[in-house]
């Protein structure tokens, strides 16, 4: 399937239509930003190893019973992906403390939580993705509470089969962010699952693997994206 006209260009991907409507192409970058945009740089064949990464991901999630916009890989950088229309919420699940919870709450990096953190972000860059809760959500017509229900089953499903996928690569499932949207009324994960979206630490040393490299200048950035991508593809 050919691209046709550029729709959009985001952080990490640039967005084309095709010739068939319910269907869009994914061109995935190596522009890399965190920070709401703060930071940016550029890593040397990252948007290569996270469309990799993320196709074998989300056939992983399609195989145990979780609806994606993933259609089929079409080259190293373009995925094939159905045009669902975005929920305006990023996701979040958190494990183990890290990052943003840690500043917040004042607590020290790498305790296991009791049971996952789930938060909602409204997806906005303008006004750096604030938190939200469910009264937000329903106040603001983000998502029905159906809709709103449906994302929440499906986000700790996620989370439960990916901490057991990375697991068995020895790699430990932090955080993540997830995306959802609609496509023909039916709610379904989209957008990526990759280094760029999960904090994964080496189980037993801590090593820090993809973006969290980046974000805190630890170096080695390529070499650990293209270890996800080898144990992923395992």
């Amino acid at each position: 399937m050919d691209k046709i006209e550029k729709i959009y260009e985001g952080k990490s991907k640039i967005v084309y239509s095709t010739e068939v409507t319910d269907y869009i192409i994914h061109y995935f970058k190596d522009d890399t930003t965190c920070f709401n945009a703060a930071m940016h740089g550029i890593i040397e064949k990252k948007g290569i190893m996270n469309n990799r990464i993320s196709a074998k991901i989300f056939e992983y999630l399609e195989s145990q019973g979780v609806p994606t916009h993933y259609e089929r890989l079409l080259s190293d950088r373009e995925v094939l992906v159905k045009k669902a229309q975005r929920i305006p919420l990023e996701v979040i699940i958190r494990n183990v403390t890290a990052g943003s919870l840690c500043r917040t709450f004042r607590l020290e990096e790498g305790q296991k939580l009791p049971c996952p953190i789930l938060e909602y972000c409204y997806k906005n860059d303008a006004m750096s993705d604030p938190l939200v809760n469910e009264y937000h959500i329903r106040a603001f017509n983000f998502a029905t509470d159906e809709e709103l229900a449906q994302i929440k089953n499906y986000a700790f499903l996620i989370n439960n089969l990916l901490t057991r996928f990375f697991l068995r690569r020895n790699l430990e499932l932090i955080d993540f962010k997830l995306e959802f949207g609609k496509f023909k009324d039916k709610v379904i994960l989209m957008d990526e699952i990759s280094p760029d979206t999960c904090r994964l630490w080496e189980v037993g040393t801590g090593e820090k693997f993809g973006k969290d490299r980046f974000r805190r200048g630890l170096g080695n950035i390529e070499e650990t994206y293209q270890e996800v991508l080898a144990r992923v593809s395992r």
